[in-house]
């Protein structure tokens, strides 16, 4: 009777975790706090409510770096089915941290990719996001960095003095050998957090302008067709709204292109969305749920299994 209750109870769990996703899921990989204790993650079948997985515990555990942080934990999978992830291991860090995994719950040994080292006098390498371009068999890897007077020069504020952010990039088709450190955008602004998405044979580049003096603090579009030639420097006017935003995250969901991202000074998550191809945006920050204390992070999308077994 006690191994019939067992197998019984084996079979509910089972056609429950079965039946739990009936179509697409998605994750968002986020961190805490100032990052200390890791990588965390929400799930998501509409792109609107994000219910946070295992009760919000730490998948793994920052072990890079003075700071040994994980902020900015940027996810992507390979055609070989393999998940990269890239983070911020510190504010003041000229590296970045990588590690790879099969189910995102079973991580590799954690790698520092040292990006900008070859520049002694870099200030920073912050929110590196990873993506994977099917055409050139390549991950694009993408982070912020100030170089001092390396850029034109931007009104400062107090409280960011000698900060002017500008995305530089690597490449990699393995993350064994990458690329030499290169700039990828370089407008008249600050600018950080850049995530790519791709819509058919147009890539679609969403970042934030950092300009602190007069304070922007908003997130913008550009688009090109040609991944080699880098993006337009012109941007979009802002798609956010009368708030701060940063660390935008794009993620198709049926019709529509949502893009994510930290009201940093609200303490909360936001949302604008497109039907349009990201012509026109419309804000949804009042209809979306996310974890509480859900900080920087990127949507993505991953099939019924891994969902499963990541929620078991």
């Amino acid at each position: 009777m006690k191994n019939y209750r067992i197998a019984s109870f084996c079979l509910v769990l089972f056609c429950y975790c079965a039946s739990l996703f009936a179509k697409d899921v998605y994750l968002f990989s986020y961190f805490t706090g100032n990052g200390e204790d890791g990588l965390h993650f929400a799930y998501s079948e509409d792109g609107l409510q994000w219910t946070p997985v295992a009760d919000g515990k730490s998948f793994l555990t920052p072990q890079l770096g003075k700071d040994k942080l994980m902020r900015d934990p940027s996810i992507v999978q390979g055609e070989d089915g393999l998940f990269h992830m890239v983070w911020t291991t510190g504010w003041w860090d000229k590296h970045i941290g990588h590690a790879s995994s099969a189910d995102l719950i079973n991580w590799s040994n954690q790698q520092i990719i040292p990006v900008m080292n070859h520049i002694p006098e870099t200030k920073n390498s912050w929110a590196p996001e990873v993506f994977y371009d099917s055409k050139s068999k390549l991950y694009y890897i993408i982070w912020a960095s100030t170089i001092p007077g390396m850029h034109s020069p931007v009104a400062e504020s107090e409280t960011e003095k000698g900060l002017n952010h500008r995305q530089y990039f690597v490449t990699t088709p393995d993350f064994e050998t990458f690329s030499p450190t290169a700039i990828f955008f370089n407008p008249d602004f600050s600018v950080i957090d850049g995530a790519i998405l791709q819509q058919g044979n147009e890539y679609l580049f969403f970042v934030k302008n950092e300009n602190p003096n007069p304070p922007q603090k908003n997130i913008r579009v550009t688009r090109t067709r040609d991944l080699k030639k880098g993006f337009p420097t012109a941007v979009s006017e802002p798609i956010t709204g009368n708030y701060w935003a940063e660390g935008a995250s794009p993620l198709q969901v049926g019709k529509y292109i949502y893009v994510y991202f930290d009201k940093y000074m609200e303490g909360k998550y936001g949302a604008v969305r497109s039907s349009d191809g990201g012509k026109t945006w419309e804000d949804v920050s009042d209809q979306i749920t996310f974890p509480k204390g859900t900080r920087h992070g990127t949507a993505f999308k991953v099939d019924k299994k891994t969902a499963q077994k990541l929620l078991q």
